[in-house]
């Protein structure tokens, strides 16, 4: 059994959380870059986003393994707000508002919401990701990559939806992209095999890396040999050109703060980004916590103060709003991560390689990086899950597998908002039939009120007196419930008033009302 790890940061774990760092900086590259062209913002901000996600949310959280950066699921808003505001510069002053309005919502407790959403809707979320991830990877896979990378939603920004999107990448593959892929897929499965788990090179050679290496290598060979099978332009990371530290400031650009007291929608537009880049922020961590092999807790106030810190800073310096974001989180796992050591990592790798080896970045085939994607999906959504889902039963199974086919055929949010709306129903109707119970032994009959008692509970209470038949002997007993609402002890008072013409004998035990 492995030691319990703080999840604190700390030098003692680098050995598993350099790795981890490596895998996770591969993954958040092309996510970034894809997030901010999808959104209409410069390239630049979507790896800035990056950076400050993992550098100063990585310090500031509390979140052991969680991973933060521009977010899918705040594309549209993006879009839509520097649209609407008229400019990038304006936007990214809402950007910093919504930062505040974060940190105020921490500073306010607003972050146990995360704690009430039920087990199984989460868990629901993890295999949708999963299955999203999967889906979504294999037109990479295949060579053909006309969504960006990181597009989680069922209807895409180009007007096709995730199944006509996985017909034409059938329909039209490119061969040297396949056997990337193909070969990339079975060196990581041939990594992370028992016998070579043993080995030292597995351990300071992580198999991301390793794919990403090997990848270039075909993608060169195709290049001299091939012509026809090399991957380039969409098919490859494509940064911008970037000339050392000074050309990479110089592609950012600072937030607007002149109509900011005469602008309404900028506040508008703040508010938004930070409800739904809060929500999407303690979902991401709650998720986090569950696949977390030490179980540890993130605390939820302490995550919205550094998202709200996070998007501040990122505002200011010309980056992306930024969320705790599952992908990411969860290939941090999957690689092994123990700290948020893997996170800084992440955030660093990201700053050094952008600003001094582009050109090498450039040059990572996409389909090596789906091959990472795809196996990170199918370690989220295993057979064993929903096999374990099904064994507790259609009150645990119906949440999480509604919660699954919402978000696949809508977008995160949307599915966790249908998914949370139908846990809800199943524990209220779980609750309804707990409050009340009828117990029968012959011509005796106990009707127990066994806690509070709402309005809700009419119907029930209602039912079992009409199981009642003529001549019984009826206790009502009101021990165990704090409050009874006035219907349901109008219900009973309607027992206690044709009691006598149905020769019914009614005990009551501690119903000062009745």
């Amino acid at each position: 059994m492995a030691k319990k790890n703080s999840g604190r940061l700390s030098l003692t774990s680098w050995g598993s959380d350099l790795p981890a760092g490596i895998v996770v900086f591969l993954v958040a590259l092309p996510l970034c870059l894809g997030i901010a062209l999808a959104s209409g913002a410069p390239a630049m901000s979507g790896i800035m986003g990056g950076i400050i996600g993992g550098i100063v949310v990585g310090f500031i959280s509390g979140s052991p393994l969680s991973v933060s950066g521009p977010a899918a699921g705040l594309t549209t808003i993006v879009l839509s707000s520097i649209s609407s505001l008229g400019s990038f510069e304006f936007f990214l002053a809402a950007v910093f508002l919504a930062g505040v309005f974060q940190i105020l919502m921490g500073i306010a407790r607003a972050g146990l919401f995360g704690s009430y959403i039920p087990t199984s809707v989460i868990k629901g979320m993890l295999a949708a990701i999963g299955i999203i991830l999967i889906m979504k990877q294999i037109p990479h896979a295949l060579g053909y990559d006309k969504d960006f990378e990181g597009d989680e939603s069922f209807i895409q920004n180009d007007g096709h939806n995730t199944f006509s999107e996985l017909y034409y990448s059938f329909v039209y593959p490119s061969p040297g992209a396949v056997i990337i892929c193909l070969f990339s897929i079975a060196l990581i499965v041939l990594w992370e095999s028992k016998g070579m788990k043993q080995k030292m090179l597995t351990k300071i050679l992580p198999a991301p890396l390793l794919v990403v290496m090997s990848g270039i290598a075909f993608n060169q060979f195709f290049s001299r040999s091939i012509p026809q099978w090399e991957l380039k332009g969409d098919h490859v990371v494509n940064l911008p050109p970037i000339h050392g530290l000074s050309g990479f400031m110089n592609q950012l650009q600072q937030p607007d703060f002149s109509t900011i007291f005469s602008n309404a929608e900028i506040w508008i537009t703040a508010f938004t980004i930070a409800i739904i880049a809060s929500i999407e922020s303690l979902l991401s961590v709650e998720a986090g916590d569950r696949l977390d092999p030490y179980r540890r807790s993130t605390p939820p106030n302490r995550e919205l103060i550094a998202q709200g810190i996070g998007n501040s800073i990122s505002g200011l310096s010309g980056g992306l709003p930024i969320t705790a974001v599952i992908v990411r989180s969860s290939a941090n796992i999957a690689a092994g991560g123990k700290t948020k050591l893997s996170t800084i990592i992440h955030g660093f790798l990201l700053l050094i390689c952008v600003i001094s080896i582009p050109g090498i970045l450039n040059l990572i085939p996409k389909s090596s990086l789906a091959a990472i994607l795809l196996l990170v999906g199918y370690k989220l959504t295993k057979i064993e899950l929903f096999r374990s889902q099904m064994a507790k039963g259609w009150s645990q199974f119906l949440p999480f597998i509604i919660t699954l086919f919402a978000i696949l055929f809508t977008d995160l949010l949307i599915g966790i908002c249908i998914g949370i709306c139908v846990g809800i129903l199943f524990i209220l109707r779980n609750n309804f039939r707990s409050a009340i119970s009828l117990t029968a032994n012959g011509n005796n009959y106990l009707i127990r009120l066994n806690k509070d008692v709402s309005f809700l509970n009419k119907p029930l209470i209602r039912q079992y007196i009409q199981l009642i038949p003529d001549g019984a002997d009826v206790i009502i007993d009101g021990t165990h419930a704090g409050f009874i609402d006035e219907d349901v002890l109008e219900e009973l008072r309607e027992l206690m008033h044709l009691a006598p013409q149905k020769n019914i004998q009614i005990k009551i035990k501690n119903i000062k009302s009745l």
